[in-house]
């Protein structure tokens, strides 16, 4: 089978299920809760660990405090990653949602320490109402958009969220609800313990469903073993038309001065006439570009000559926040190059250096409200991938996070079965001397 083939499988063995393109939901969820030990539901062991409890509606009043964290989070974020040469992308909002979802099942310090990287602050348990919210008013951005112009054209806007657990678990009910509840977020359960491999395989298939393949391979070879118990993803597809396309025949060959000086041509886009939104601040200036609807803009900041670091470390201490405030409409003659990259962060690193260690220590995580059984888990690795390609047309961008969750490191029992003929050599323990060397054919034949 070949490559192409064995992915296209991959998708219809998850669509089968009802992963269609970003719409695992809470209407997804629907169903009894089944736990580990019932029948699988196809060949592939794929089973629903569903909540029968329905998506809320989340708090509209808890969103300004949601992305207040949110901004704070993606300061930290970037800051940390910044420091590697090159281009950039991430979704803050991404890695929110699958650490919330982590944090539904969370206790002790592991959640004291997750709540401050997150900003839960003062709304406590509230918050994932909050997240669940903003969700909704996300997704709500996306349809059929009217231009100033009278032109309608399509935004697409979504996320989508998906556990895969290891089957035979018990996962705890209320763990299941409150996912369902506030994230829509279904569970599969399959096998990581005796089919790693394919497990891989169906994580990443899901998230390439569900980001158009912009997000291929989240989780690379050896980030899954048999010691894994728990993956927790997000995903999140943006296709938006500008409200005032770029004419292509204005597009043409230019310099782009780099960094340490040198320049490189590249193809500039060009609008003479943009009616945009400007803000500055100290060493800066940012436009605000709408997108078809004007509901949805990119802000472009462009740092004054020298003054990039500076603007750089703001933004990490002090989030966002500063280049989005109110802007004063403007026509706008601006020209700006196209681009398309992606970028792979692993966070667990990161998110330790943010203040949250013990989540991925042995003996410290407590990650004991996920299940009914005495398991010791712990999150093995956050996961991130962005993509972004912004053209004369509009802007396409996805991301996907998936958080890894592991058992400790206890002995795994393995078992052999002396059931045939073999060896055995006695030997002292620190020179493996050979003192006695032989095979066993047949224990039934011997002295008596």
């Amino acid at each position: 089978m070949t490559a192409l083939a064995r992915r296209t499988a991959l998708q219809l063995a998850l669509a089968a299920l009802g992963t269609g393109l970003l719409a695992a939901c809470a209407d997804d969820a629907g169903g009894g809760r089944r736990h580990g030990g019932s029948p699988p539901v196809d060949p592939d062991d794929i089973e629903l660990v569903a909540s029968d409890v329905r998506r809320a509606a989340g708090d509209p009043s808890l969103v300004g405090a949601v992305v207040g964290g949110l901004d704070r989070l993606a300061g930290g974020l970037y800051g940390e990653l910044a420091p590697s040469d090159g281009n950039l992308v991430l979704s803050p909002y991404s890695v929110l949602v699958a650490l919330g979802m982590t944090l539904t099942g969370a206790a002790g310090t592991t959640a004291e320490e997750m709540r401050d990287v997150l900003g839960v602050g003062a709304l406590g348990e509230r918050w994932h109402r909050g997240v669940n919210a903003l969700t909704a008013h996300v997704e709500g951005l996306a349809g059929r958009q009217e231009r100033t112009d009278g032109s309608q054209v399509e935004l697409m806007l979504a996320s989508a969220n998906q556990l895969f657990g290891q089957r035979e678990t018990g996962w705890s009910a209320d763990f299941l609800d409150l996912l369902a509840k506030e994230y829509g977020a279904p569970m599969r359960a399959v096998d990581f313990v005796g089919a790693t491999k394919r497990s891989r395989e169906l994580v990443n298939a899901w998230v390439e469903e569900q980001t158009r393949d912009r997000i291929v391979d989240l989780v690379p070879e050896g980030a899954l073993d048999v010691l894994t118990r728990l993956v927790l993803v997000n995903a999140i597809y943006l296709e938006a038309p500008w409200e005032q396309p770029f004419e292509k025949e204005l597009t043409a060959r230019g310099p782009f001065r780099r960094a340490d000086g040198s320049e490189v041509e590249v193809d500039l886009m060009r609008r003479p006439d943009l009616s945009a939104g400007l803000v500055t601040g100290e060493g800066w200036r940012a436009a605000v570009l709408p997108y078809a609807g004007q509901r949805l803009a990119m802000t472009v900041v462009l740092p004054d000559d020298g003054a990039f670091g500076r603007v750089e470390a703001g933004l990490t201490r002090d989030g966002f926040a500063a280049v989005l405030g109110p802007a004063t409409p403007t026509a706008l003659d601006l020209t700006m190059p196209r681009w398309s990259f992606r970028t792979a962060a692993p966070l667990k690193d990161v998110l330790k250096a943010l203040g949250m260690p013990t989540a991925f220590t042995e003996g410290a995580a407590d990650f004991t409200p996920m299940t009914d059984e005495d398991l010791d888990l712990l999150i093995d690795e956050v996961l991130h991938q962005g993509f972004i390609a912004v053209d004369e047309d509009g802007t396409e961008a996805a991301a996907a996070t998936a958080v890894v969750m592991r058992v400790e490191s206890a002995v795994v029992t393995e078992e052999l079965v002396l059931d045939r003929p073999f060896l055995f050599v006695i030997h002292d323990v620190e020179h493996r001397t050979p003192l006695f060397v032989g095979r066993v054919s047949d224990p039934s034949q011997g002295v008596g």
